[in-house]
Parts: C-alpha cells; structure tokens; sequence
C-alpha cells in the first residue's frame, strides 16, 4: 500500500488516468456488521520510480453498516512486483486482502497490548530500540505452545 511515506510515487499512481483502466476484479463479502464491495484496477506502468515494480494497483472500497446503514468510500493505491502475466487480478485482490488482515492484526497488538501509538520515546535511537523490543516480546509471545485449559 501506498502512503504519506512515499508522496512522490503514491502521488504519481493516484494521478493515473483510472477511469480509463478496465475493472479487473470485484468482490462482495458481509462480516463484522458490515457490507463490504471491493474493485480493483492494475495497470503496468513503465519506469514507475520504485525498482522491480511491476504494476500499479487501485482497490476502492465500499463498506455499509449493516445496523446504521452508513456508507464509507476508501481509495487506496499499491504497486505490486507481480506482472500482468504472473498474477491475475483476482489473485492481487486476494493478496491485498492478506496484507491489510496482517497489518491490522499487527497493529492491534502493537497499538493495544503495548500502546505504541501513545508512546513519548521520540528522540535518538530510543524509538527503533522500543521497537525491537516490542517485536522480540511479540515474537516470544506468539512461539509460546497454546496453554491447555
């Protein structure tokens, strides 16, 4: 996924003419309370700024609450290394999909269990150690065997 880290190529493939790309993939699915439609759009773009680069991708998605009935449009952007012909378009959704359920997961433990949001270390190498030492106990936490009830 492309974000405010990288402006410049994230600016370039949100610019790209879109809506002359042909839908490639569609899906629909409803959990979690909520609707959700997902389009996703790739195109091969030569010399994209970002080495083995093989095409740029646009998911947009729409989700419905389905007990208050609100709507939300999201667009996202993504380069993908996967060329036309070593990916279908179902397969690059498929593997969007997979991506965003690892970073939310991630996320979650990083932001809830050890609250790295609301962290203060900001100065020095102060926040990479945090970092690594919030990944060793994770790492720890997650080789432990399941405990028996």
């Amino acid at each position: 996924m492309l974000k405010g880290n990288h402006p410049t190529l994230h600016t370039l493939v949100r610019d790209l003419p879109w809506k002359e790309v042909p839908l490639m993939d569609h899906t629909r699915s409803t959990a979690h309370g909520r609707d959700e439609i997902r389009r996703l759009k790739a195109v091969t773009v030569p010399r994209l700024p970002l080495p083995y680069a093989g095409q740029a991708l646009q998911i947009v998605r729409r989700r419905r609450s389905v007990s208050t009935g609100k709507v939300s449009l999201e667009r996202v952007c993504a380069v993908s290394s996967l060329t036309a012909h070593q990916a279908t378009a179902a397969e690059l959704a498929e593997r969007v999909r997979g991506h965003c359920a690892i970073e939310n997961r991630e996320h979650h433990v990083r932001d809830v269990t050890f609250g790295e949001d609301a962290s203060r270390v900001r100065t020095g190498s102060a926040p990479r150690a945090m970092a690594s030492l919030r990944n060793l106990a994770i790492g720890a936490l997650r080789s432990r065997p399941p405990e028996k009830n």
